[in-house]
């Protein structure tokens, strides 16, 4: 049964530069819009509970676990997906030094990741502070000293 046009909310929302206004659910998440109405399938589902990182997007420059957020919530966001990361084709330096640093093996929590630490960037946190940071982003193939040398190898690069 298809939920009624008046049981839904007015969002606009610009994800990964692009517009959007969309109705939505009073109880659906970001996720769920991301992945199932807009496509972007770049952002995993994981625990639906917030503590894995796999569905990590950036909200307004935040790191945000997408299963938590209510699309409503998202009104007037500015969301940025993996699928929004790089620029003319090429890869933003945080995925390249993935690439670089053999940071991942499966591959599944890889979005989560490189978005969660893109929020960090700017924060320039010491090794120790950086492994804490992160420790909500889990990477079931262990890959985590060669996503810390990634994340710290950016940090380091002349900008």
């Amino acid at each position: 049964m298809e939920m009624d046009e008046l049981d839904r909310c007015p969002i606009a929302v610009s994800v990964n530069g692009v517009e959007r206004s969309l109705a939505v659910a009073a109880d659906e998440t970001l996720l769920d819009v991301l992945r199932d109405r807009l496509g972007l399938t770049g952002t995993k589902r994981g625990c639906d509970r917030g503590a894995c990182g796999t569905c990590t997007v950036l909200s307004d420059g935040r790191a945000i676990n997408a299963c938590l957020l209510l699309a409503p919530m998202a009104d007037g966001a500015r969301i940025v997906t993996i699928e929004g990361l790089g620029t003319d084709g090429r890869l933003h330096a945080l995925q390249q030094a993935f690439v670089e640093h053999d940071a991942l093996q499966c591959g599944y929590c890889t979005p989560g990741q490189i978005l969660a630490a893109i929020g960090l960037l700017d924060r320039r946190p010491t090794t120790d502070e950086l492994r804490d940071l992160m420790s909500g982003n889990l990477c079931r193939c262990g890959a985590y000293p060669n996503i810390i040398a990634a994340i710290e190898s950016v940090m380091a690069a002349p900008r």
